[in-house]
């Protein structure tokens, strides 16, 4: 394992506590190398993560890590993957927009391609379907599932998950049993004169020798021996009070980054959902510009007609061709947005961008009760991901700075070994040893103190970065209710406008057909009404992006997509009764 590979998110003390145990526990030879070089390679990273940046933009959101992300940055050779974009904790959507605005006024937000996955993953996905010719009936529903399955900011929040498991698994590994069995054949030659044998002593040990006296000129001082030996090794910590304080931070750690992946989950869905908005917004809007394209040709070819049979002036006929045309610009500019925001719902859900889609959920406009603010800010608090895994980050340190303070305490390990020994080929015997160890620490008040500081240096940080989280979910509760509520009046106001406008378009037509009035009336009347077309289309985009919003800052948007956030485009949209046939 390359070192620095695997993430671990103690503080630098944590690590060198973790490894000092280790290390203790191995026995010398080359096993016990092997596993030290491992396990020094594991903790070689840097310190505690850096917390999630809590921005009030959701689309920061996640340009930071997997939700809420406690991503951490690699050490050793920084040869970590990706960090996943933090997922935002407000509820906006990461994508930019801005609005186009068409040759007959109005406008329609549309995504500017000023961002890019390489910077924000949660634009980006893994393609898990190849391009089939197929144009593909897409339910609301079915993109929410892509995007979770396939968003690359997932992707890479789940591995992050099955890192910090991993890092725990390691940690742990230090207090449980470890067992392990080696063996070897080593041939050795020893110079007996170096250790102190001599030729001219062999006489003082005659006597325990037995047989006479023993040739001084017979005992080599150069001996060969080739021995065997098998051995099984057995250790364990008995009692580690700071080391158990660690396995439990780690775990509250792993417990952040799964709660820092439903976040991020539910920023996707967000995104996706808005993504899913848009297209149904812009094929409102391009279908509007067809049938008002039909409404302009009726009057232009009423105005050829009059003109060529000389009832009115060629001016009648020329203000007619110049709004046609002026509609063609508008519906090109309209397929274009529809294209584009096609490109970027299959782009979050992993779908290829030249992949035909169709959308197939449009559910009509639906108001939402009034919620107090206060409910909806204890609604929040409770339910919000990103604030659950600041919380568990604040316990892990919490428990960081225990561990510290135990550092003061005993320690008792128990190591034991059996095996056999012998000459190659010749008689084993075996061998065994058993040991208790108990250090108990005198006087090391500098490292103490400054594991300390060090720990209650990160417990203060954590805290403060809960208190903020928590502070910015009240502001961005408050600021989606009043979105909300702007949005909705915005779209009872952009309703009654499209209606009128409706009607006097029906009656300047109406006039021009009498013969009381020129076209210019009805030229304006309807201008006047794509204007207020669009507008209301985008009131009611705006409107459900509200309310997805507001559900991703009440945390709703983990796991389910509730039925009451979705929205679409009002299925009462006005048509142009003249284009229908009038």
């Amino acid at each position: 394992m390359a070192e620095g590979q695997l993430r671990v998110d103690l503080g630098k003390w944590g690590r060198r506590h973790v490894a000092n145990r280790a290390s203790a526990m191995l026995r010398p030879g080359l096993a016990g190398a092997l596993t030290a070089a491992v396990v020094s390679g594991v903790l070689a990273c840097p310190a505690r993560a850096q917390q999630v940046s809590q921005s009030s933009n959701p689309s920061s959101v996640q340009q930071g890590a997997g939700g809420a992300q406690t991503g951490s940055t690699s050490g050793g050779q920084n040869t970590e993957l990706p960090a996943a974009p933090t997922p935002s904790p407000a509820g906006d959507s990461a994508s930019t927009t801005t609005t186009q605005q068409g040759s007959t006024g109005g406008g329609f937000p549309v995504q500017v391609p000023n961002t890019s996955s390489l910077f924000n993953s949660f634009l980006g996905s893994v393609q898990a379907r190849p391009v089939t010719p197929e144009v593909i009936a897409l339910t609301l529903d079915d993109a929410l599932r892509m995007g979770i399955e396939n968003n690359l900011a997932l992707v890479y929040a789940k591995q992050s998950e099955v890192q910090q498991k991993a890092q725990r698994s390691q940690v742990l590994n230090v207090l449980l049993p470890n067992i392990d069995v080696q063996g070897s054949t080593a041939l050795h030659q020893f110079n007996l004169e170096s250790e102190g044998f001599r030729p001219d002593i062999l006489p003082q040990f005659s006597a325990l020798l037995g047989g006479g006296a023993a040739s001084s000129a017979a005992f080599p001082l150069i001996v060969k021996v080739d021995v065997t030996q098998g051995q099984a090794n057995f250790s364990q910590y008995l009692f580690d009070w700071a080391g158990y304080d660690l396995v439990k931070a780690v775990g509250h750690l792993v417990t952040s980054t799964v709660e820092s992946t439903a976040s991020s989950r539910g920023q996707v869905v967000q995104n996706v959902g808005i993504a899913y908005l848009r297209v149904i917004a812009a094929e409102g809007q391009t279908a509007y510009d067809q049938a008002l394209l039909k409404t302009d040709a009726s009057v232009l070819y009423r105005s050829e007609q009059e003109h060529q049979a000389g009832i009115t002036a060629n001016l009648d006929e020329l203000r007619s061709r110049v709004q046609y045309q002026t509609q063609q610009q508008a519906l090109i500019q309209d397929e274009n947005t529809l294209a584009k925001a096609k490109i970027a719902l299959n782009r979050s859900i992993g779908l290829a961008p030249e992949q035909q889609i169709r959308v197939v959920d449009a559910t009509p406009f639906s108001n939402l009760e009034a919620m107090n603010p206060e409910d909806a800010e204890q609604q929040a608090l409770a339910a919000r991901q990103d604030l659950s895994s600041s919380l568990e980050q604040v316990q892990s340190a919490e428990l960081e700075r225990k561990a510290a303070t135990r550092e003061r305490f005993p320690t008792l390990i128990f190591n034991a070994d059996y095996g056999v020994t012998g000459i190659s080929g010749g008689v084993y015997h075996d061998t065994w040893a058993a040991t208790g160890t108990l250090n108990i620490p005198i006087f090391q008040e500098a490292k103490f103190r400054s594991d300390r500081d060090t720990a209650e240096f990160q417990l203060q940080n954590a805290r403060a970065q809960a208190g903020n989280v928590r502070g910015q979910i009240r502001q961005q509760v408050r600021n989606s209710l009043i979105d909300l509520r702007a949005a909705t009046a915005t779209v009872r106001v952009a309703k009654s406008n499209a209606e009128l406008s409706q009607v006097a378009l029906d009656q300047s037509i109406e006039r021009f057909q009498a013969g009381i009035e020129d076209n210019l009336p009805t030229t304006e009347a309807q201008s006047t009404l794509a204007q207020a077309q669009v507008q209301y289309i985008n009131a009611n985009f705006q409107f459900n992006q509200a309310k997805l919003n507001l559900a991703r800052n009440l945390g709703m948007l983990d796991v389910n997509f509730h039925p009451e956030w979705r929205g679409g485009l009002p299925t009462a949209v006005l048509s142009d009764r003249a284009a229908m046939g009038r």
